[in-house]
């Protein structure tokens, strides 16, 4: 049975058509094409021929078709691929919420392997691994050339045993850091007070994570009735399943359209809608995002923000707009493809493919980070990928430029955080209309920090639910 996600996500069947009549003329227009296909399957079956004959050592028959497996298919996108069985169950182990590892979220490409994010209290979080950083090598064996699922599966192993991790992080030069293998369950929500106003931190989007946020949510309004604003940190969340997004939105929604998704075939349109009931009962709202909210993050922030509901503060998403399906090959026992077969759009009808959320409020988290977004150095987003599936027509995402706010001299950026201070001074006042506006940065000229060829990053793929 199929397995569904977003990237991070989503579930997405697309329906079989059937032809009544094919004139003869179309009949052998279609069977051209197909003669091509199995002339260049018959190449491809002389090049594995040649490989297994002539190779400088001996090959795995096996490794060398998964790899090509992935290969025909990485070249259609980003995030699409082939999950070997091992690299499949690991999928279904953490969307469930439980797994073994570090507790980080990589990408890679072109043979290297990016962190996404460290997930909130694990291993790779307390070891001051951080968004951005790359991964040169594991127990000093390099992972430059290596798949994402090959590196990973060097890191992970059994809880208790040490992994050493060579970090390249700018501005420093490479170091080790040693990092203990936990079994990881990450709570994928949590809640406190912040001053007046309730604080929802949203970390990724697995099988637990609405019930955990409700359950959150309930218990610190009980212990704060006088709660006057909430504020939603979606920031450095890399997204999960589809239904959890759609839950999370659900929350703080009355009703309409949370988000729709769209395949190949204008007719295949799916839409999600919310039900009456608001967890915060009409409290004033702010989601906090950053260039590392992707795919099921994006869709939460891009519902709430559309709907009137929340006003955005922070950066501008990852842009991760598709959906892809997990198809399972013989039930799983050869893996599965990973397929994107849809785009998604936020209630306004917008595809944010590439260009990503940008916020109500534009803020950075450090002077450091406004310097590099002036310099085009801060390119951490879907846009990077080279074969991303192209925006909507007409748009594209925000170039080099001065943020709108960026954190003072006397901000201390290591004890605070600025982002959430402004966001809640927005609930402060009222809306970011109305909340006094900082002094725009004026980062160095950009020979100051040249510009540094990005490389891209992509949410962690994880599998859906079977839908029911």
């Amino acid at each position: 049975m199929r397995k569904y996600l977003l990237i991070g996500v989503s579930a997405f069947v697309l329906g079989a058509g059937s032809m009544a009549y094919v004139s003869q003329q179309a009949l052998a227009s279609a069977q051209a094409p197909k003669a091509k296909t199995y002339k260049m399957l018959e190449l491809f079956g002389d090049v594995v021929d040649t490989v297994e004959r002539q190779y400088v050592t001996e090959v795995d028959d096996q490794k060398l078709i998964e790899a090509a497996i992935d290969g025909m298919l990485t070249s259609l996108d980003p995030h699409s691929g082939y999950l070997n069985p091992d690299s499949f169950d690991d999928m279904r182990d953490q969307t469930r919420g439980e797994y073994g590892g570090l507790g980080i979220e990589v990408t890679s490409e072109e043979g290297v392997v990016k962190v996404i994010s460290p997930m909130d209290d694990t291993p790779a979080a307390r070891a001051g691994i951080k968004a951005g950083d790359f991964i040169t090598a594991v127990n000093g064996e390099s992972v430059l050339g290596l798949s994402v699922n090959e590196a990973v599966k060097q890191m992970r192993g059994k809880p208790g045993e040490a992994v050493t991790l060579t970090i390249a992080r700018e501005k420093t030069d490479p170091f080790d850091v040693k990092v203990v293998r936990e079994v990881i369950k990450p709570k994928s929500a949590t809640a406190k007070m912040e001053g007046d106003y309730g604080y929802l931190r949203v970390s990724a989007f697995n099988e637990k994570t609405t019930e955990e946020a409700r359950a959150a949510l309930a218990d610190l309004r009980a212990k704060n009735p006088k709660m006057k604003g909430l504020v939603l940190d979606l920031r450095n969340n890399p997204g999960g399943l589809l239904d959890q997004a759609v839950g999370i939105s659900d929350m703080f929604l009355e009703g309409g359209e949370i988000v729709s998704q769209r395949g190949r075939d204008p007719r295949d349109i799916e839409r999600y809608n919310a039900r009456p009931g608001d967890d915060a009962s009409g409290l004033p709202m702010v989601v906090l995002v950053n260039s590392g909210s992707a795919s099921a993050a994006e869709i939460v922030a891009g519902a709430l923000q559309d709907r009137k509901r929340a006003e955005v503060v922070g950066l501008t998403t990852f842009g991760k707009g598709s959906v892809q399906t997990v198809i399972p090959l013989r039930g799983g026992m050869d893996g599965a493809l990973k397929l994107t077969t849809a785009r998604y759009y936020t209630p306004s009808g917008r595809s944010i493919q590439k260009t990503g959320i940008e916020p109500d409020l534009e803020v950075a988290e450090t002077r450091d980070q406004a310097q590099r977004i002036a310099n085009r150095a801060f390119q951490f987003s879907e846009a990077s990928f080279r074969n991303a599936l192209n925006a909507e027509e007409g748009k594209a995402r925000r170039g080099a430029h001065v943020p709108a706010e960026a954190p003072p001299e006397g901000f201390d950026e290591q004890k605070g955080d600025f982002q959430l201070a402004r966001a809640k001074d927005v609930l402060k006042y009222g809306s970011v209309a109305a909340t006094p506006k900082l002094p725009k940065p004026e980062p160095k000229m950009a020979a100051v920090i040249p510009p540094k060829t990005a490389l891209p990053a992509a949410t962690l793929e994880k599998p859906a639910p079977e839908k029911k």
